[in-house]
């Protein structure tokens, strides 16, 4: 922690130095790496504290021999370790774009209204998620299901190192259990998509010519409620050549909603780049997946019995309405952990 906290002085003296807001836009990224590392120093000095705590609450019952310390001391000792396994999956979080905000776009798949449902249910355990953690989030464009539930939805989850974290949602999920919707009782399994991108500022290389974009304005529909603003100043943007589509109707005018979608489509036009070039150098095509049975990576069964498991890393929980209320980090961590150990191997 010494280290750190010399290089954040360090970085405190530039911006004392005269002419530091000449360019506000280093300004700003300076500021900004300040902040990264004071919340590491903040984030291991409070762990430290936790340790200290759990150690002397530990250490008081054994010397009076009095057992009714030993709840608070596990309850501390948990708060402990599930601080201690975040700070330390954090440190696995080194990808350019991991700090950044993270865009998650949630699709409806097989099964119809129930899966409309399920994209609802999965929204909310990603808002409650990112509210346990101190984020915001803000819908983007919403589309509702024709019955009920949403069709497809984008957000965008704000807070430091979102992307990092949340990328690992990446893929279809799918839900067991008995459908509300369904007069018979009968069990149902529905399939939703979740695909991530990193917010990407304005400074990002990405040339797109006018010609291959189509422009479309709309009415901004569906039961967003306090999410989305009702307004005529919706904006669809197509990208031709490569099919890409975005779709931003949360700001309050046509040119904001405009501007907001055409960095997202940097961001997406961006991220296939990327993933082409991943291809390329794998010696592979890039695998496409439906939104269907087979291709999930984790799955949700509310019946005949509770447990969500995910498949890549085998992380399981019987405690389905705890995942549903936001507590999902336990498979971002094991999935981090998983990924690196693949990385590394390769």
């Amino acid at each position: 922690m010494a280290s750190l906290q010399s290089k954040i002085d360090s970085l405190e003296e530039e911006t004392a130095k005269p002419g530091f807001w000449d360019d506000p836009s280093e300004s700003q990224k300076l500021l900004q790496q300040i902040k990264v590392l004071r919340n590491k120093v903040e984030g291991f000095n409070k762990l430290q504290g936790m340790y200290d705590d759990a150690l002397t609450i530990i250490e008081l019952g054994m010397e009076e021999q009095d057992e009714s310390v030993t709840k608070e001391a596990e309850e501390l000792a948990r708060d402990f370790t599930e601080g201690y396994d975040n700070l330390r999956t954090s440190t696995l979080l080194s990808g350019e774009y991991d700090a950044n905000n993270a865009i998650v776009t949630l699709h409806s798949g097989a099964g119809g209204t129930e899966s409309c449902d399920w994209v609802a249910m999965l929204l909310r355990m990603y808002a409650k998620w990112a509210e346990r953690r101190g984020w915001t989030y803000e819908i983007l464009d919403i589309l509702d299901g024709d019955e009920a539930g949403i069709k497809s939805v984008t957000f965008q989850i704000n807070g430091e190192n979102a992307f990092g974290y949340v990328r690992s949602e990446k893929g279809v999920h799918r839900l067991v259990r008995i459908s509300p919707f369904d007069s018979g009782g009968r069990r149902h399994t529905s399939f939703a998509s979740c695909d991530i991108m990193p917010e990407i500022n304005d400074d990002l290389e990405i040339e797109i010519n006018p010609e291959d974009i189509r422009i479309d304005t709309y009415r901004a529909g569906g039961a967003g409620g306090q999410h989305v603003n009702k307004t005529d100043s919706a904006v669809r943007i197509t990208h031709m050549p490569s099919g890409t589509v975005v779709q931003c109707q949360n700001e309050r005018s046509q040119f904001q909603n405009r501007d907001r979608a055409m960095k997202m489509l940097k961001a997406k036009l961006f991220q296939l780049r990327q993933e082409e070039q991943l291809s390329k150098l794998q010696g592979i095509r890039g695998e496409v997946k439906d939104i269907a049975w087979g291709s999930q990576i984790r799955s949700y069964v509310f019946h005949p019995y509770n447990m969500v498991k995910d498949h890549r890393t085998n992380e399981e929980t019987g405690n389905v309405q705890s995942v549903m209320d936001g507590s999902i980090d336990a498979f971002i961590n094991a999935y981090l952990v998983w990924h690196h150990q693949l990385t590394r191997d390769d």
